[in-house]
């Protein structure tokens, strides 16, 4: 873990975690690595400041450490820190946040 607590993206750029797939279905037969699908949902690990505008002003990016993201199918560049993978993405290719519900009844 101390390569990634040494990486901080720049600019708009974030490092994102993909969620690991479901390996067994909901009636606990184990599922074959080739019927696993892609998840394209990612948790954010780290951040950079965001981008500058032409007046040199900083845009901060729309999310923070800790949310829960979707992705696009295909995109961001994949990086390996200590056997775990991550994906380094723009601000943009970031297709929405998850938030919790919360009950308010």
């Amino acid at each position: 873990m101390t390569a990634l607590k040494q990486f901080v993206p720049l600019f708009d750029r974030i490092l994102v975690s993909r969620v690991a797939a479901a390996t067994t279905t909901k009636g606990g037969i184990m599922l074959p690595e080739s019927s696993q699908k892609k998840i394209n949902e990612a948790v954010v690990v780290s951040c950079g400041p965001g981008a500058t505008d032409s007046d040199g002003d900083i845009i901060p990016v729309s999310v923070s450490v800790g949310d829960s993201v979707l992705l696009a199918e295909y995109g961001g560049t994949k990086l390996t820190f200590e056997d775990d993978e991550y994906l380094l993405i723009r601000d943009s290719e970031i297709l929405g946040k998850f938030i919790k519900a919360t009950s308010d009844s």
